[in-house]
Protein backbone atom coordinates (compact mmCIF):
# COMPACT_ATOMS: atom_id res chain seq x y z
CA UNK A 1 0.00 0.00 0.00
CA UNK A 2 1.38 3.39 -0.90
CA UNK A 3 2.11 5.97 1.81
CA UNK A 4 -0.64 8.21 0.40
CA UNK A 5 -3.24 5.41 0.65
CA UNK A 6 -2.16 4.68 4.22
CA UNK A 7 -2.52 8.33 5.15
CA UNK A 8 -5.96 8.59 3.55
CA UNK A 9 -7.12 5.42 5.31
CA UNK A 10 -5.90 6.75 8.69
CA UNK A 11 -7.70 10.07 8.12
CA UNK A 12 -10.91 8.30 7.11
CA UNK A 13 -10.85 6.09 10.23
CA UNK A 14 -10.20 9.09 12.48
CA UNK A 15 -13.22 10.89 11.00
CA UNK A 16 -15.67 8.03 11.69
CA UNK A 17 -17.52 8.66 14.98
CA UNK A 18 -17.00 5.98 17.62
CA UNK A 19 -14.02 4.37 15.93
CA UNK A 20 -11.80 5.22 18.94
CA UNK A 21 -14.22 3.69 21.41
CA UNK A 22 -17.38 4.66 23.21
CA UNK A 23 -15.66 5.94 26.36
CA UNK A 24 -15.47 9.73 26.69
CA UNK A 25 -12.16 11.46 27.26
CA UNK A 26 -11.52 12.70 30.83
CA UNK A 27 -11.63 16.33 29.61
CA UNK A 28 -15.13 15.74 28.19
CA UNK A 29 -16.69 14.87 31.58
CA UNK A 30 -18.84 17.93 32.18
CA UNK A 31 -22.29 18.62 33.58
CA UNK A 32 -24.97 20.27 31.44
CA UNK A 33 -24.01 23.68 32.88
CA UNK A 34 -20.34 23.21 31.88
CA UNK A 35 -18.95 22.49 35.35
CA UNK A 36 -16.60 19.56 35.69
CA UNK A 37 -17.71 16.10 36.69
CA UNK A 38 -15.44 13.93 38.85
CA UNK A 39 -16.17 10.53 37.28
CA UNK A 40 -18.67 8.47 35.36
CA UNK A 41 -19.32 4.76 35.94
CA UNK A 42 -20.91 2.44 33.36
CA UNK A 43 -22.52 -0.96 33.79
CA UNK A 44 -21.34 -2.39 30.45
CA UNK A 45 -17.93 -3.33 29.09
CA UNK A 46 -16.95 -5.61 26.24
CA UNK A 47 -13.90 -7.47 24.95
CA UNK A 48 -13.97 -4.91 22.10
CA UNK A 49 -12.91 -1.53 23.46
CA UNK A 50 -15.16 0.37 21.05
CA UNK A 51 -18.19 -1.21 22.77
CA UNK A 52 -17.17 -0.31 26.34
CA UNK A 53 -18.62 2.46 28.53
CA UNK A 54 -22.18 1.56 27.59
CA UNK A 55 -25.43 0.88 29.33
CA UNK A 56 -26.57 2.69 32.45
CA UNK A 57 -24.42 5.56 33.73
CA UNK A 58 -23.72 6.87 37.22
CA UNK A 59 -22.37 10.43 37.25
CA UNK A 60 -20.20 11.32 40.24
CA UNK A 61 -19.66 14.95 41.24
CA UNK A 62 -16.48 16.32 42.87
CA UNK A 63 -16.45 15.68 46.61
CA UNK A 64 -18.95 12.82 46.39
CA UNK A 65 -18.65 10.37 49.28
CA UNK A 66 -20.75 7.22 48.81
CA UNK A 67 -20.17 4.58 51.48
CA UNK A 68 -23.31 2.96 50.03
CA UNK A 69 -23.93 3.18 46.28
CA UNK A 70 -27.42 4.01 44.96
CA UNK A 71 -29.86 1.15 44.52
CA UNK A 72 -28.89 -1.09 41.63
CA UNK A 73 -25.26 0.09 41.49
CA UNK A 74 -23.56 -2.11 44.09
CA UNK A 75 -21.12 -4.47 42.32
CA UNK A 76 -22.32 -3.39 38.86
CA UNK A 77 -19.75 -0.98 37.35
CA UNK A 78 -17.55 -2.53 34.67
CA UNK A 79 -16.16 0.61 32.95
CA UNK A 80 -15.35 4.07 34.26
CA UNK A 81 -13.80 7.41 33.35
CA UNK A 82 -12.18 9.76 35.87
CA UNK A 83 -12.16 13.48 35.03
CA UNK A 84 -9.13 15.71 34.71
CA UNK A 85 -7.17 16.30 37.92
CA UNK A 86 -9.50 13.98 39.85
CA UNK A 87 -9.11 10.77 41.84
CA UNK A 88 -11.73 8.08 42.37
CA UNK A 89 -11.13 5.81 45.37
CA UNK A 90 -13.25 2.64 45.37
CA UNK A 91 -13.83 -0.17 47.88
CA UNK A 92 -15.00 -3.73 47.31
CA UNK A 93 -17.42 -3.73 50.26
CA UNK A 94 -20.15 -1.41 51.46
CA UNK A 95 -19.27 1.17 54.08
CA UNK A 96 -15.81 1.73 52.55
CA UNK A 97 -14.54 -1.67 53.66
CA UNK A 98 -12.70 -4.47 51.91
CA UNK A 99 -10.15 -4.02 49.13
CA UNK A 100 -9.35 -0.45 48.11
CA UNK A 101 -8.09 1.01 44.82
CA UNK A 102 -7.43 4.52 43.53
CA UNK A 103 -8.17 5.39 39.90
CA UNK A 104 -6.54 8.64 38.73
CA UNK A 105 -7.49 10.76 35.73
CA UNK A 106 -8.08 8.46 32.77
CA UNK A 107 -10.32 6.08 30.91
CA UNK A 108 -10.79 2.54 32.22
CA UNK A 109 -12.93 0.73 29.61
CA UNK A 110 -12.48 -2.79 31.04
CA UNK A 111 -12.22 -3.06 34.82
CA UNK A 112 -11.47 -6.76 34.28
CA UNK A 113 -7.91 -5.62 33.54
CA UNK A 114 -7.36 -4.15 37.01
CA UNK A 115 -6.49 -6.66 39.74
CA UNK A 116 -8.34 -6.75 43.06
CA UNK A 117 -6.26 -8.98 45.22
CA UNK A 118 -4.84 -12.32 44.18
CA UNK A 119 -7.85 -13.83 42.42
CA UNK A 120 -10.22 -10.96 41.59
CA UNK A 121 -10.58 -7.89 39.44
CA UNK A 122 -12.54 -4.64 39.76
CA UNK A 123 -15.30 -5.45 37.26
CA UNK A 124 -18.62 -5.70 39.10
CA UNK A 125 -16.78 -5.23 42.41
CA UNK A 126 -17.25 -1.57 43.38
CA UNK A 127 -19.49 -1.20 46.45
CA UNK A 128 -18.51 2.24 47.78
CA UNK A 129 -16.54 5.22 46.52
CA UNK A 130 -15.11 8.66 47.18
CA UNK A 131 -14.30 11.10 44.37
CA UNK A 132 -12.23 14.23 44.79
CA UNK A 133 -11.03 16.95 42.48
CA UNK A 134 -8.83 19.67 43.94
CA UNK A 135 -10.11 23.15 43.13
CA UNK A 136 -8.61 24.71 40.05
CA UNK A 137 -5.81 27.11 40.97
CA UNK A 138 -5.53 30.69 39.75
CA UNK A 139 -4.58 31.11 36.13
CA UNK A 140 -1.58 33.24 35.24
Amino acid sequence: MSPLCSLLLALALAAVPGIRGACPQPADLKNANGTRMCAKLYDKSDPYYERCCGGAELSVQPGTDMPYLPSGWGNVASSLVVGQRCDLVVWSSRGKAGKKHKFSTGTYPRLEEYRRGLFGDWSNSISSLYCRCPPAGPRP
